[in-house]
């Protein structure tokens, strides 16, 4: 029941109440309290006041603080911050307006200025309540772990930040798989300080420890400081002797996380969400031009993300019993940090405040839209079918002497056309006490011929058609061409191949991570139009 109905309610009844008897009265006030839902005491004293001292159900007006002009300043300086959340964009308020208002994106005046620069982040939600989006975000993992080096390399947790200093980054890699894991698809190495909170991202063809440390060389020249230290989570890619080697040669402090522990690179794994997913999204993307397009858009989202997205770093935690208290700086830009770190030099943060100067932030969040459209047109989209797929009309070759259970898995997956997974024995290795003998030189021989030397020309006619095929498919189109010639444990072996085959061709995109030069207006409109066409 709404306030009028209730005050109109209470008028109705005052006088009857008034002059009703005990009993009438008692009944009287048990039907006024279960339709208005008051407090009986409170009930009785409202009934019995007269019907013209019942207040009003007019509303109070009073002069509007916040006037239309200075909401919609308000709305086009948050959509220019590409929707910021308040407690991030009202800190950034006194560096965004003027630099909007410099390239002619904003023109206000100096009472909706002075009154934009006091508002509130409370203020700001309920002004921009009704322009905010709402979604969900979907989440997908691919990290394998790399077991081999854990014990070479120290582990730093959340806790162990001590040496604050710009140089020292979190590294992780994003997953451009969409909803499966098969095959080969794009990856993004993310890297950010975790002093400053600058981030990059770089665009990878295939996921491999070659393209890991070829996209670090590429991220150290645009870095705005020297990297000194790394710290990876305990994926394959980034626990090996390759990386590890670099590491050594560079003197860059190597450090990994905890297994299964995402709160040790809360830094990285916070950019992953709020820069890599929202931007690029959950799709899967394939191929050289897939690669290119999504470095394109990481070129133009490095200079919007470091110099206009504001973030706030925890600066204190107190914990009293159960109570947990968390303080927070001022939002700053990584910009903003960088020139107040005392360990960058002068020369870079005037090379910086030049690059800002000329920087429109609302022309770049026009190009990180256009270079989104440009990419979402390579989202690879699954097959309706089965037949879609020229791989996955080849029958499937039932392999001899296998349990009952993977029988009746491959008899289900011939009726579904889907691709059976035969788990392999596990290996059994001997324990023994002799140390293994250290190789002098670089393994170079073959100790058994090689299966795939008569059809690798057939393999790489496959990867060529379709460089992002599954291994296993591939593997099982050799056993149905060449019946009884290669045994199961011989996939590994082609898996080796395949994948030293995409680091081979992937070296010639490792250098394309970033586009040469930002669009201008006319290129934007002649790629648009391309892609319409």
């Amino acid at each position: 029941m709404s306030l009028s109905a209730r005050q109109q309610l209470t008028a109705t009844l005052c006088a009857r109440y008034r002059e009703a008897k005990r009993p009438a009265k008692q009944k009287i006030l048990d039907e006024f309290v279960a339709a208005t839902g008051y407090h009986r005491k409170y009930a009785i004293s409202i009934l019995k006041q007269d019907a013209h001292k019942q207040p009003s159900a007019s509303v109070r007006h009073r002069a509007r603080t916040y006037t239309a002009e200075v909401k919609d300043a308000l709305v086009a300086v948050w959509r220019a911050s590409n929707q910021l959340c308040s407690k991030r964009l009202v800190p950034f308020l006194p560096e965004l307006l003027p630099a909007l208002e410099r390239h002619g994106h904003l023109s206000v005046s100096d009472e909706t200025r002075t009154t934009l620069l006091g508002i509130s982040p409370v203020t700001t939600d309920r002004l921009l309540g009704e322009f905010r989006r709402h979604g969900r975000c979907r989440r997908y993992g691919s990290t394998r772990p790399g077991s081999l080096l854990k014990h070479q390399i120290q582990v730093r947790t959340f806790a162990d930040w001590d040496d604050l200093a710009p140089g020292f980054v979190e590294a992780d890699l994003v997953a451009h798989c969409g909803t499966t894991a098969h095959g080969a698809f794009l990856n993004s190495l993310v890297l950010t300080d975790v002093s400053t909170g600058w981030t990059e991202c770089l665009a990878l063809l295939f996921r491999g420890q070659h393209n890991v440390i070829a996209a670090l060389g590429e991220a150290r020249e645009l870095l705005p400081f020297p990297l000194l230290g790394l710290d990876t989570d305990n994926g394959g890619e980034f626990l090996n002797t390759e990386l590890l080697r670099y590491c050594r040669t560079e003197k860059i402090t190597f450090t990994r996380c905890r297994p299964y522990k995402k709160n040790d690179q809360c830094h990285v794994e916070q950019k992953n969400g709020a820069i890599v997913r929202r931007i690029i999204g959950y799709d899967r993307y394939e191929g050289v031009e897939a690669c290119r397009a999504l470095a394109s858009v990481y070129g133009v989202l490095r200079l919007y993300n470091n110099f206009f997205q504001p973030s706030v770093k925890l600066v204190l935690k107190e914990r009293k019993g159960s109570q947990v208290t968390k303080k927070y700086d001022k939002a700053q830009t990584p910009y903003q940090r960088v020139l107040a770190s005392v360990e960058v030099g002068e020369i870079i943060k005037e090379s910086l405040q030049s690059e800002y100067e000329q920087l429109d932030p609302v022309e770049l969040l026009r190009q990180v839209e256009h270079t989104q459209n440009l990419l979402w047109q390579y989202a690879h989209r699954p097959a309706t079918s089965v037949a879609d797929n020229a791989l996955a009309q080849i029958p499937i070759a039932i392999v001899d002497k296998v349990p009952q259970l993977q029988r009746r898995q491959l008899s289900c997956a011939e009726t579904t056309n889907k691709v059976p997974y035969i788990k392999a024995d596990s290996r059994h290795y001997r324990a023994t006490k002799k140390e293994r003998r250290k190789m002098l030189t670089p393994r170079y021989w073959r100790t058994r011929p090689d299966a795939f030397v008569a059809v690798w020309k057939q393999v790489e006619e496959q990867l060529e058609r379709n460089s992002s095929v599954e291994t296993k498919q591939l593997f099982q189109h050799l056993q149905r061409l060449h019946p009884g010639k290669f045994k199961d444990t011989q996939l590994r072996t082609l898996q080796r191949r395949v994948r030293a085959w995409r680091e081979a061709r992937s070296v010639a995109c490792a250098g394309v991570l970033l586009p040469a030069h930002l669009l201008s207006t006319h290129e934007m409109a002649a790629s648009e139009s391309k892609v319409l066409t």
